[in-house]
């Protein structure tokens, strides 16, 4: 398949929000009605805390933003809580009677750019309006699998059971005068969508030495297939988008040549694509994604057919 980019569909400098001051970072999209979807990101202040926003889009032959949200939906914790820095969205259930949002919680380390995150959850039971946190601790953080950080799921109901692709941090190793992250794509499940049993299953590792980053995953059940985009990092190129399937979700098959999308000549999405969010709309795909700087300028919409 190969994506048709639609382009910087939400642009923060033109919102003109007060507290978005830079990025529509980790884009969620979730169908509202019709044609309509609510897309939840995140957004920074000055000083860099993050917290989470709304925009309303239209997909079809014209994708086009139709509204966005004036005041956070999610905010950091208080002090010495695991999201006291910064809150990120990362993928949302559809419950008979509430929305679940899994999110991203983070806290700086001691040196920079060392900083620790767990996942979150929220819950919404008025259909996306409000969102009450579920507990002011994680759903899930460091193990002796996961000894760095645990960030990114993206939860999916697969034949009866929940099931988690996750980014789990495994090392941080100094580069000369810094530090350098090390992170891949592991798996969990779960009965209740709450208590996650994790053995150290890799779903996406390192395709080899030169790869230090695996990141935030997006999988659809498409037929007889799951397909997950996800996006990379190595040392000498930035984050590019991957590709992957499987037919029970624990052994995937990586092909990074079959994701559809690459970076732009110019603009926005030159230098980066990342942090990938597919739907299946009316029989085509919806990839959400965000371009140079971890989404600085915004997030971008492309649109592919599925074979």
């Amino acid at each position: 398949m190969r994506w048709v980019k639609c382009g910087l569909v939400f642009d923060v400098a033109k919102a003109g929000i007060p507290w978005m001051r830079s990025h529509a970072q980790s884009p969620v999209a979730d169908h509202a009605s019709g044609d309509q979807y609510r897309v939840y990101f995140a957004s920074r202040s000055t000083d860099q805390v993050s917290r989470i926003g709304w925009a309303a889009v239209e997909l079809g032959e014209a994708v086009r933003l139709l509204d966005v949200g004036a005041s956070p939906l999610l905010q950091p914790g208080g002090i010495g809580t695991f999201d006291e820095h910064g809150v990120f969205p990362s993928c949302l259930v559809n419950m008979p009677d509430r929305k679940r949002l899994y999110y991203v919680g983070w806290n700086r380390g001691a040196r920079v750019p060392l900083f620790y995150s767990s996942i979150g959850l929220a819950e919404s039971m008025d259909d996306g309006r409000t969102w009450q946190k579920w507990s002011p601790a994680p759903i899930m953080s460091r193990s002796r699998h996961d000894p760095c950080l645990v960030t990114s799921p993206h939860v999916l109901w697969h034949e009866g059971r929940y099931r988690m692709t996750y980014v789990s941090g495994v090392r941080w190793v100094e580069s000369g005068e810094t530090l350098k992250s090390r992170y891949h794509i592991k798996y969990a499940e779960s009965d209740d969508g709450l208590d996650w049993n994790r053995d150290g299953t890799v779903a996406i590792d390192f395709a080899d030495a030169s790869e230090t980053n695996v990141a935030r995953s997006a999988v659809v059940a498409h037929g007889n297939r799951l397909r997950m985009w996800f996006c990379y990092v190595r040392d000498d190129m930035p984050y590019r988008i991957g590709y992957a399937e499987s037919s029970d979700y624990i052994a995937w098959r990586r092909d990074d040549a079959a994701a559809g999308i690459d970076v732009s000549g110019s603009g926005w999405d030159s230098e980066m694509i990342c942090y990938p969010n597919v739907v299946v709309h009316k029989g085509r795909a919806y990839l959400f994604y965000n371009g140079n700087r971890y989404g600085s300028d915004g997030f971008g919409i492309a649109a592919a057919e599925l074979p």
